[in-house]
């Protein structure tokens, strides 16, 4: 029988956003299913049809390009979307200054302008019908740059601010934001940013299936941010404490006093 729910996925034509899709089918969800690769989109729409009564669209749009970005804001501003999957993601593996000036532009334009842009186009409506879920996948370099990841990195510390900022915005109008932050996860996000997943500890990797059926069970308990692959829970709280009284700690309205001179009580210039 077919849901009266409707799940809109980016990046939905393999890896990670192919899962979700097929997890949300066998829960019932009609389906939108977003990505660039038309061919890839159709084949997974007819496997998941055959999965029982439930509808789906696939629309094929580049979220690094403006006016492809616009007509999913549309769509989701028109139709009646229950749950927003932005998973659609890019991160070249280069240094920040040896990558080219279009995969900059273009890893800002996904991992950033799209989700921000789709999130706050399916918000309105999920607040007025006080129901909706919206998952931003990110990841656990959003605490942590590499030499060739740097920029990758502070747009995934981007999603979970931003997740965790919009969360606290609709709590109360009955909808979640949740950030989902995978680690190392098997799919083809390697090989498109230029690196063998073959360089790494096999052991370090889940599948994609594992990763979602976290972040799903994550989602079911109403986490806003959920860590996959972190099996001791106290270490995001540890981490999320410190962070709250970090911020607390800069509410002084005077500089410390390692900044200043002993004798002279001046600002000493940091080197």
């Amino acid at each position: 029988m077919s849901s009266s729910k409707t799940a809109l996925i980016t990046g939905a034509s393999s890896g990670i956003g192919a899962v979700y899709a097929r997890r949300l089918a066998a829960r019932g969800y009609n389906l939108v299913l977003v990505a660039r690769r038309t061919d890839r989109l159709a084949t997974l729409a007819t496997e998941l049809a055959a999965t029982g009564n439930i509808t789906i669209e696939t629309v094929t749009a580049d979220l690094t390009a403006d006016a492809d970005i616009i007509r999913i804001e549309q769509l989701l501003r028109d139709e009646s979307i229950d749950m927003l999957i932005n998973n659609a993601g890019m991160g070249p593996a280069a240094s920040t200054a040896d990558m080219s000036d279009a995969d900059a532009a273009a890893t800002l334009a996904l991992n950033v302008t799209a989700l921000m842009r789709l999130t706050r186009a399916a918000l309105p409506g999920m607040r007025a019908r006080k129901s909706g879920t919206v998952v931003n996948v990110g990841s656990v370099l959003a605490f942590h740059a590499l030499p060739q990841s740097t920029l990758y990195s502070a747009t995934k510390a981007f999603v979970l601010t931003f997740s965790r900022g919009i969360a606290d915005e609709v709590k109360d109008d009955g909808v979640l934001v949740q950030a989902v932050l995978p680690a190392g996860t098997v799919t083809e996000f390697y090989e498109s940013a230029g690196m063998s997943i073959d360089n790494f500890d096999p052991s370090i990797f889940m599948t994609a299936e594992q990763l979602v059926d976290a972040g799903l069970a994550g989602m079911d308990r109403g986490e806003q941010v959920t860590l996959p692959s972190v099996h001791d829970e106290n270490l995001w709280t540890s981490y999320d404490a410190a962070r709250a009284q970090l911020m607390g700690g800069t509410q002084n309205g005077s500089p410390a006093a390692r900044y200043f001179e002993p004798a002279a009580g001046k600002i000493t210039p940091v080197a």
